[in-house]
């Protein structure tokens, strides 16, 4: 099945997350991605941990479905390869330090001269101007700078995500913007220059506090898996050591969880408890109650009666029920793709379309398609063994 982007070339100077999840989202979607990678070394993601039969967690999941191409391109020899490949590519991506490219003649209005209908996506911690724009930024500095570490977490103690948020944001805008780019040269022949910073796209997420606090109001409190302004809403201790999730939006559901989970519909009348700002505020009270009532109830048996009464629920699944979930299974979500040491579970990229299914395609090892694609450029074997000789390769 044709995918939508069949026929895009995707150069990519990229390393850590921001950059090759953009990519990889590209190369999802049937774009042919390039990654540039240093000889020998590679992108340092490589070597992150070990936990994915030896290779690295961010790796695997970041750059499938890609060709990896070293180059030294410090080196004439390997900056030529560059700039070849970069005349007749749809997007150029980079997440260098910001100036980089511009120091080595790779700015957006460079590349223009060679290539109109070049998008070059820039990204960066801050973005390419500004008095931070030379800041270092990795994804826990940018959660503090964005202010989520200060809504997240328990009153004592500040907690950064769990996974790199600030990353996955900053490659999710990417994504977006080079495909509105494309969407754009379509009507205009030509290409775009994208600036992403990873402050700006968290800043995005970070909407609902913000406008919670507007004009110095006072912000949402840490509140730990709890909600900051409804309740009931989190976390809730239930026999055998387990825990649920639960949440209530509004009146009618804090009567059925009254009458349908806790047996006890004498609270709907209670008046410490008669509206969401009531409930919120007598909350220390409320959660003893609710956790005295599921003390002696199974996990099973509490998620019966809170589906029964059509409250929302989960469990707090850990990563090895993330990989057994049912519902993924049920949808067929997981597929394998190959790498390097053998074959691994993938998941498939979120949304189903019945035009076109998802390139699934392997993990590259270090460099394992630089003599393919020198020879595509026309480079004889002689001159692939002289940049070999050189380490330009």
């Amino acid at each position: 099945m044709e995918k939508p982007l069949d026929g895009i070339r995707v150069i990519s100077m990229e390393h850590a997350i921001a950059a090759p999840f953009c990519s990889r989202q590209l190369a999802d979607l049937g774009a042919r991605v390039i990654k540039i990678e240093r000889p020998v070394t590679g992108d340092f993601a490589r070597n992150y941990d070990q936990r994915v039969d030896g290779m690295s967690s961010h790796f695997v999941w970041t750059n499938r479905s890609k060709e990896s191409l070293t180059l030294d391109i410090k080196q004439a020899s390997a900056f030529h390869v560059l700039t070849e490949l970069l005349k007749t590519a749809d997007v150029f991506i980079q997440n260098l330090a910001p100036g980089a490219t511009a120091r080595l003649g790779l700015s957006y209005d460079d590349l223009q001269k060679i290539n109109p209908r070049l998008i070059v996506c820039d990204i960066s911690g801050y973005g390419n101007d500004g008095p931070y724009r030379d800041k270092k930024a990795y994804d826990l500095l940018i959660q503090s700078e964005a202010g989520f570490l200060s809504i997240t977490g328990t009153p004592e103690e500040p907690s950064k995500a769990g996974c790199s948020i600030a990353d996955i944001a900053a490659g999710m805008y990417a994504y977006t913007n080079i495909m509105s780019a494309i969407l754009l040269r379509q009507k205009t022949g030509i290409g775009s220059h994208i600036d992403i910073s990873m402050l700006e796209a968290l800043g995005e997420w970070m909407g609902y506090p913000l406008y919670y606090a507007y004009q110095n109001a006072p912000p949402p409190p840490r509140t730990g898996a709890s909600h900051a302004t409804i309740y009931p809403y989190g976390r809730f201790s239930v026999g055998g050591n387990a825990m649920v999730m639960l949440g209530l939006q509004n009146e009618r559901e804090w009567q059925l969880f009254c009458e349908k989970v806790l047996l006890q519909p004498e609270l709907v009348h209670d008046a410490r408890f008669a509206n969401n700002a009531l409930r919120n505020t007598n909350r220390i009270i409320l959660k003893e109650m609710i956790e005295q009532c599921f003390l002696h109830l199974s996990i099973t048996v509490v998620q019966e009666r809170l589906d029964s009464a059509q409250i929302a629920n989960a469990r707090m699944n850990d990563m090895a029920q993330v990989w057994d979930h049912p519902q993924l299974q049920a949808r067929n979500r997981w597929q394998e793709i190959s790498t390097p040491i053998g074959k691994v579970p993938a998941l498939l990229p979120p949304g189903k379309n019945n035009q076109f299914t998802y390139r699934m395609d392997p993990v590259p090892e270090i460099g394992e398609h630089t003599n393919a694609i020198l020879k595509e450029l026309g480079l004889e074997e002689a001159q692939i063994n002289s940049m070999k000789n050189t380490e330009a390769i």
